[in-house]
């Protein structure tokens, strides 16, 4: 569900990424506690009418009253990105989705470590500063890659954390595109150096859990470096920030299925209510849902965010692409429905569990 919030705060933090801070009332605290790592959908409505949507992690650190606000980067050609920072505004109102989001740390004694490019700080800073705050023996070690210095987000705060847990955390950071005269030389993270790099900045077999986010070259580079490491998958948690398109390995994540049927018909729950559609050629479940429940979960459509998950309850579907779920999700039997197309003449979703 969405709900109208008011934007308090619009704040630089380069010369393409701003921090959005949205007033949440009084009795939709509740409804917006989030646990650190966890993204919120905005939308907006264009003069012409089309929804707009895009999904945005909270940077905050997570407590009963945090503040809700997500760091959004200008992306070339983006319809939200470019008016989020050209036009938004102080007192401007946004439609927000209430936070979601499986890419989390619940605080807890531990030592835990980060890989993340670009925007990818954006959860890893709440899931940072929330477990330092709230975990007297935690340990944190982020490794960051940026294009420049100049366009690091969140500079100030992570510093901060670095002032306030000298001890406690670590902080590793490279750019790609410009020299440096200290710090790790320039260049890119992909696995071969992450091979090398993350054994001499910590013991990699003590880290109870790795948190990777970014690119999905930057990601999925890590976690072939982690995986070679001997790191077991368990530990590693991940979240894809940008497919340019989808390379082999990442539509071979995805579930194959049989050749869809001439006609098939698509059942679903959502928010307690069901309805039955038939599937029209071509379409994705997700759109099946959306010419009968305008209210059907989604943000991002392309198989990146996770938010039109949904428990495939009957019949068979095949994923185009999977970026989002966890084997262990998919092995469970959830689908992202934006990606899911019918290989049964019957299919049935629940996106309530």
């Amino acid at each position: 569900m969405f709900h109208p919030l008011r934007v308090s705060e619009v704040e630089p933090l380069t010369d393409d990424a701003v921090a959005v801070t949205l007033a949440v009332p009084p009795e939709l605290r509740e409804a917006f506690r989030h646990t650190p790592g966890q993204h919120i959908a905005l939308r907006r409505r264009t003069g012409s009418g089309e929804e707009i949507r895009r999904t945005y992690s909270i940077c905050a650190p997570a407590g009963p009253d945090a503040a809700l606000r997500v760091g959004i980067r200008l992306v070339e050609g983006g319809e939200f990105s470019t008016y989020a920072f050209k036009e938004l505004a102080v007192g401007d109102v946004v439609e927000a989705m209430e936070p979601t989001g499986r890419f989390v740390l619940e605080p807890r004694a531990g030592y835990f470590a980060a890989v993340v490019g670009g925007s990818g700080i954006t959860p890893v800073l709440s899931i940072a500063a929330t477990l330092l705050i709230r975990e007297p023996t935690a340990r944190f070690c982020l490794v960051r890659s940026d294009r420049t210095v100049a366009s690091t987000m969140f500079l100030e705060e992570v510093a901060d954390l670095k002032d306030r847990f000298p001890d406690r955390f670590q902080l590793a950071t490279v750019v790609s595109r410009e020299e440096r005269r200290t710090g790790l030389p320039s260049g890119r993270l992909d696995r071969e150096r992450l091979t090398g790099l993350l054994p001499a900045l910590l013991p990699v077999a003590d880290v109870d859990g790795w948190f990777l986010c970014g690119p999905l070259g930057l990601v999925s580079g890590a976690e072939r470096a982690l995986r070679g490491l001997g790191v077991e998958r368990a530990r590693i948690h991940q979240e894809i920030f940008h497919v340019d398109e989808a390379p082999s390995a990442a539509v071979a994540a995805a579930t194959p299925g049989a050749r869809a049927p001439a006609h098939s018909t698509l059942t679903a729950t959502l928010a307690g209510r069901s309805g039955t559609w038939p599937v029209r050629e071509g379409e994705s479940l997700l759109e099946t849902v959306l010419r009968g429940r305008a209210d059907a979960p989604y943000a991002c459509k392309g198989g990146v965010c996770g938010t039109c998950r949904a428990f495939l309850v009957q019949g068979e579907v095949s994923m185009d692409r999977n970026f989002a779920l966890e084997p262990e999700e998919t092995d469970a039997g959830y689908v992202l429905a934006c990606q899911s197309h019918p290989a049964t003449a019957e299919v049935e979703l629940d996106f309530d569990r």
